[in-house]
């Protein structure tokens, strides 16, 4: 039978110190026992056998150890010291055991200094300890040797002691977190965190004591350190003699009940058990703590310090860093959830559950697109961000859409249709989508890459095809430095009958204003309806569902009659939002039309980017505002473009409130709602654009000509009028700090707050009656109260007084020079005020979420205004670009086919040269009627391909309502543009470079009409000359003769310029100019020497005889020797070939002579 009791902090004698071969009595440790009569019974409530108590117990720091008679649990000084029978003895021990008699244990007369106090015998006394359990659970995660035995007396609670303190550097370590730990440590002895201490006490909690008295005995303790040295060594340690059987050094401590965890890991296996995928971080009163494989995985992304605690690994994080590591987490793919403490100390401790543990619910969860929430979300000033003082703060992408995908396969007519929603919670952004798709998926991709998403939801039964083609986008996103998370649910949820009643009942629940009507949602395509059941079910699970009841934010990705349409292959050939060599931004389109100054504008003109308009009106709309931007004199533009300056984030700040996202489990928590200095910040923000637009409305309405502008300004200030009302119910300084109690400055309209201010007023009022009988008591009348770390209302006395101080007065601190004391009377009275000020906390919370609630009814009023806001910054940006880079304002010929550019450039190969290396301009003609294809020839890296990709460049430019990069530009409305450039294999699909070349051709032949321009660089070169230039041969042809489309086609086949001769009306040869600098002919003993290329890089019309890849060959530094031999070689070649074409043409000359004479004078001629 095995017993642990907690050892007593009480003042050691020094003969403890000594050897442990010296026999000592039992009195040595309890006063009132004599030292001669180790047998002697004495009254206790503890009935046993002999019992051997080790002579070397190691004391306590001389004077450190004090015992308050009102702590029942002995707090976190309380150490667990092992019994057994008597007569036993431990193995590997190296000192003799003291035998004493527990029979009884008599109360002294008198206290001397090692003495026990009253309190203590009456916890002694029925104090019995259930026999070792007979089952053992299952070891937690990351320990492999089942329970613990550490003196530390079970999983902390409350986060542990200062020591622990830090990012997990718990036993002295030296992780990063330390200067974290530091000043948790002193936030925590700064504030005196009641909450912590009592989460700190229930640690040491012992199970209900057993009924039925056993009989006991004390064994030696081991030496020090040495049953931790087992424990992580994980080794098994003998029993003493008399006791059957071998145990784990790890087994049970009294706080660890029959299933070997203790009552902080059982609740978090519970948690645990709801959410498998999570890595939950729990709260332990001013730290966050991670148990097991989640403990393990945070230590190793967060690189903080990660040890074993009884059960589990473990590592910590302090609270006040919690929204710093939780997106660090998230940002590697992670879901995390956090793990609240749900009840108040003060509370707690005057209800019935005040012994039991610290109740904690799942109150918030968190991936990369549901980052919404106060724990995710604090409020930084921008110019900490902008100044890199917030540099470990994993920011937050443009875009952070959540994907979900459905297919469905139609058997009789073959073909496959996908179903997509994308929704980003945080701006409140709904994306539908419906379309048909091949085996290649082009279409899927050209969708993806358009969403550009950070999490993508999919069935399990999602098929290869298009499984690979996510895994790709994921692969080239981690490469990238932000990897893209998929998740994989359920099919059943994807089946069509499963998500129509999912969403049947989402929407006939709903009772938010302006939410989407059931009957145009059941007016969807089914494979949306089955992306938006499990959507449904998924944001759910973060109560982020609200987002997808309002019809105002829904819209379709790819609606053809509004849009350009830009494939995926586009997207990443011409570079339009990210560049093709790191994937960043810079060096793309969106690069050098991106000037706005706000992070929604930012969003905004991705999408014009990504989406060109095909609409002439709206065009010309956005061309109008731009010009009256850059023409205007008033000083009102100027001033608008000011109020843009340092704005938070209002989109998603305003989503944010709407969300006042509710506790996962909110039986007993306080919901995770949108911080008050968010709150603030944003409305704050808002009211002020709103007061200041209104004042600027008069210069609008008289200098502003532009619709398009006038209609957004003056529309603006009315949407904004109810951020005013709502600021000024607020308490600026309380907001600020994020204080709720004092957050509403008139309470009038909350009757709730006002009688708990009144039931606090007066208890206040009694304390201060309290004084005149304290003073009166001391003989002090100028006594008053002082506060000291926090605690408030103490009675200070001096030292030379603590005579006439009453004996039932508590003592709470002292100094050399006094002491402070609380009454009874005080001590209730403090009490009843924490209860009342944290339920104060509570009410407050309550009427802040209604508050939130009364303001998310204007949540699309409000976004609409950030909306109009976001089309001002662009537009500005749009001027800014073509004011810096001499752009022009292009002209759209409605119902033309044509692109008729003067002195076009490439936008971003011109900015990225800058002012002292100027651009080669080029000129551009294609016309629907007449010459609408080019095929362009010339010297490799003589600029053709920059040139095709300038062309397109410049047509998206125009349709996005941008100025281009020209003297002159007339063009017609594009459908779409296609494009199929370079070269590279995709090995993950199964396609070598020669089939992704001819599977994205397939793509542009199936899709383009003869409103787009259409461009092919070098088709066929991925396999034989002969088969390669019959393929681009009879593509061009096709494209020609039947589609019709602007083409712009590259190539290296010289026949190809042949079509020229058959369509003389609609094609034309050109070639980038260059200057030949041919070496002299080489006879049979002088080495040929390559040619030598001047590019110019200018178009010119007429086909270009060679490629000239030697000169690249040279410009690649490949070695002298071997473009020697490649140069002769290519000579010998070329020498072949003429004689060939010359034996040829002789032929055809001979064969088409039919007289003596002409023949004799043909073999002159030729001999």
């Amino acid at each position: 039978m095995r017993l642990y009791i907690r050892k007593l902090s009480v003042k050691m004698p020094k003969s403890i110190k000594k050897s442990c071969t010296t026999q000592t009595s039992i009195s040595s440790y309890f006063g009132g026992l004599s030292s001669s009569a180790p047998d002697r019974n004495v009254q206790s409530g503890i009935i046993g056998n002999s019992v051997e108590l080790c002579a070397g117990l190691k004391p306590g720091p001389k004077g450190k150890h004090k015992h308050s008679p009102n702590n029942n649990n002995g707090g976190s000084l309380l150490k667990r010291a092992k019994l057994a029978h008597n007569g036993q003895e431990k193995e590997d021990m190296n000192c003799e055991v003291i035998s004493w008699r527990v029979d009884e244990i008599r109360a002294p007369s008198s206290r001397g200094a090692g003495s026990l106090s009253s309190s203590t015998l009456e916890r002694l006394k029925g104090f019995v300890c259930p026999s070792e359990p007979q089952g053992r659970g299952p070891p937690g995660p990351g320990n492999a040797g089942g329970g613990s035995e550490d003196a530390d007396g079970g999983l902390e609670d409350a986060g542990g002691r200062p020591g622990d303190v830090g990012d997990g550097c718990a036993h002295g370590g030296n992780g990063p977190g330390d200067v974290e730990g530091r000043e948790a440590v002193a936030h925590r002895e700064m504030t005196g965190d009641k909450e912590r201490q009592k989460s700190e006490e229930e640690e040491w909690r012992s199970p209900e004591p057993s009924s039925k008295k056993q009989a006991l005995g004390l064994i030696q303790f081991a030496k020090p350190g040495e049953g931790r040295r087992r424990r992580r060594r994980g080794g098994v340690m003998k029993t003493p003699p008399g006791v059957g059987g071998e145990v784990s050094v790890t087994s049970a401590p009294c706080g660890i009940s029959k299933s070997g965890y203790t009552p902080l890991e059982q609740q978090y296996l519970q948690i645990k058990e709801q959410h498998k995928d999570a890595l939950l971080a729990v709260e332990c009163g001013y730290k966050y703590r991670f148990f097991g494989e989640d403990a393990e995985k945070a230590a190793k992304q967060l690189n903080i310090f990660c040890h074993l605690d009884h059960n589990f690994m473990t590592c910590s994080i302090p609270t006040h860093r919690l929204f710093v590591h939780v997106r660090r987490l998230v940002s590697q793919g992670h879901k995390v959830g956090v793990v609240k403490q749900t009840e108040t100390s003060a509370i707690k401790a005057s209800g019935a559950n005040k012994n039991t543990l610290f109740t904690r619910q799942l109150s918030a969860l968190y991936t990369k697109s549901t980052l919404v929430g106060e724990d995710v979300n604090p409020v930084h000033s921008l110019v900490d961000v902008e100044e890199g003082e917030c540099d470990d703060v994993v920011t937050d992408p443009p875009e952070s859409y959540l994907l979900c995908l459905s297919e469905t396969w139609d058997k009789p007519r073959k073909q496959l249709t996908i179903g997509l929603v994308a929704v980003q919670p945080s701006t409140g952004d709904v994306l539908l989508d419906c379309f048909v798709d091949g085996s290649t998926r082009c279409e899927l991709e050209g969708r993806v890459l358009k969403v550009n998403p950070v999490e993508i939801l999919v069935p399990s039964d999602l098929s290869v095809s298009s499984h690979r083609l996510l895994q790709s986008i994921v692969t080239a996103s981690v490469q990238a430095g932000d990897g893209v998370r998929i998740e994989k649910r359920e099919s059943a949820q994807f089946d069509f009958a499963s998500a129509m009643n999912t969403v049947t009942e989402f929407y006939c629940h709903t009772q938010d204003s302006g939410s989407r009507p059931l009957s145009s949602i059941a007016s969807l395509e089914s494979p949306v309806i089955c992306c938006l059941g499990p959507l449904i079910h998924y944001l759910t699970e973060f109560n982020l569902q609200r987002v997808l009841l309002h019809h105002s934010s829904f819209r379709h990705l790819s609606c053809e009659s509004d849009g350009m349409v830009l494939s995926a292959p586009t997207l990443r050939n011409l570079e339009i939002l990210t560049n093709q060599t790191d994937g960043g931004t810079k060096g793309s389109l969106l690069w050098v039309l991106d000037h706005t100054h706000t992070s929604f504008g930012r969003r905004l003109m991705r999408k014009w980017v990504s989406q060109p308009l095909k609409d002439a009106q709206s065009i010309c709309e956005r061309q109008g505002a731009v010009c009256e931007i850059l023409e205007s004199d008033s000083v009102t533009l100027p001033s608008v473009r000011a109020l843009l300056f340092r704005l938070p984030d209002l989109e998603r700040g305003v989503c944010s409130i709407y969300h006042k996202k509710a506790p996962l489990c909110h039986q007993h928590g306080q919901p995770c709602n949108c911080s008050t200095q968010e709150f603030y910040l944003i409305s704050s923000s808002l009211s002020r654009l709103g007061v200041e637009l209104q004042v600027l409305l008069p210069s609008i309405q008289s200098q502003l000509s532009s619709s398009l502008l006038r209609g957004l300004l003056l529309d603006t200030p009315e949407l904004l009028a109810p951020a005013h009302n709502f600021l000024k119910v607020l308490n600026e300084k309380a907001a600020k700090s994020g204080d709720k109690r004092e957050l509403f400055c008139d309470l009038s309209g909350f009757p709730v707050l006002q009688e708990r201010r009144v039931e606090i007023q007066s208890v206040l009022t009694e304390i201060q009656d309290h004084r005149r009988e304290v003073r009166y008591t001391l003989r002090t009348p100028t006594l008053d109260y002082v506060r000291v770390s926090g605690q408030e209302f103490l009675i200070e006395v001096k030292n030379s007084m603590v005579s006439v101080v009453p004996s039932d007065w508590v003592k709470i601190s002292s100094t050399k020079a006094v002491s402070r004391y609380q009454s009874p009377y005080l001590i209730g009275r403090c009490r009843s005020l924490s209860q009342l000020r944290e339920q104060l906390l509570i009410d407050s919370q309550k009427e802040w979420t209604n508050f939130l609630h009364q303001f998310g009814e204007y949540y699309h009023t409000m976004k609409k205004a950030v909306g109009n806001l976001a089309t001002v910054d662009c537009l500005f940006s749009l001027a800014e670009v073509a004011k810096q880079r001499n752009y022009c304002r292009p002209v759209l010929c409605e119902g033309h086919r044509q692109i008729v550019i003067r002195d076009g450039r490439h936008p971003v190969i011109d900015l990225l040269m800058g002012e002292h290396t100027q651009y080669v301009p080029n000129n551009t003609e294609l016309q629907g009627d007449g010459r609408r294809t080019l095929i362009i020839t010339g010297p490799n890296m003589g600029g053709k391909s920059s040139y095709i990709r300038q062309v397109a460049l410049v047509s998206i430019m125009a349709q996005v309502g941008s100025y281009v990069p020209a003297t002159e530009a007339r063009l017609g409305i594009l459908d779409g543009i296609y494009t199929r450039m370079g070269a590279s294999d995709s090995i993950y699909k199964g396609r070598s470079t020669f089939m992704e070349e001819l599977t994205e051709a397939s793509e542009i032949v199936t899709r383009a009409t003869e409103r787009s321009l259409v461009i092919l660089d070098e088709l066929g070169r991925g396999t034989s000359t002969h088969d390669g230039i019959a393929i681009a041969y009879a593509t061009l042809e096709y494209f020609i003769r039947d589609v019709k489309s602007l083409t712009l086609f590259v190539t290296h086949y010289p026949p190809l310029c042949e079509l020229e001769k058959v369509y003389p009306l609609h094609v034309g040869n050109f070639h980038m100019a260059f200057l030949l600098n041919e070496p002299d002919i080489a006879t049979d003993d002088v080495e040929v020497q390559p040619e030598f290329i001047t590019f110019l890089y200018q178009l010119t019309e007429g086909a270009a005889g060679q490629s000239y890849g030697l000169n690249v060959a040279r410009l690649a530094e490949i070695p002298e020797a071997v473009l020697h031999i490649a140069a002769r070689k290519a000579q010998e070649l070329k020498n072949i070939v003429d004689a060939r074409r010359k034996s040829k043409r002789l032929f055809a000359e001979l064969w088409s002579i039919d007289d003596r004479k002409a023949l004799l004078d043909w073999v002159q001629l030729n001999s």
